[in-house]
């Protein structure tokens, strides 16, 4: 994880979004019939539908997001579902901080 790839993840609204729905994903997706959604995280499809954006979209956005470290992505079957990576978002954090 570097700096510049935490900012470049979090220049996006859409990603800034995903980040707030991860963080309490049963007020923000539907139950899924695979994959809890706390445990497990949030399959792609639904974070795809609630941005209102195709799935590969969707999935640039989570790559960016995994990649940076503020994600972490679980296959569970032919899905992949999504989290947060809260100690990825407390590095992050700190980095920017002492940065600055």
């Amino acid at each position: 994880m570097t700096i510049n790839l935490a900012l470049r993840a979090l220049a996006n609204g859409s990603r800034l979004q995903i980040l707030k729905w991860l963080k309490h994903p049963t007020r923000h997706f539907p139950r899924q019939v695979d994959g809890d959604l706390v445990k497990d995280g949030v399959c792609s499809v639904f974070i795809a539908r609630k941005l209102r954006v195709s799935q590969p979209t969707a999935s640039e956005h989570l790559r960016i997001l995994s990649q940076s470290g503020l994600v972490r992505s679980k296959r569970i079957k032919k899905w992949t579902f999504y989290k947060r990576n809260e100690i990825g978002i407390r590095k992050v954090k700190h980095l920017i901080t002492s940065t600055i």
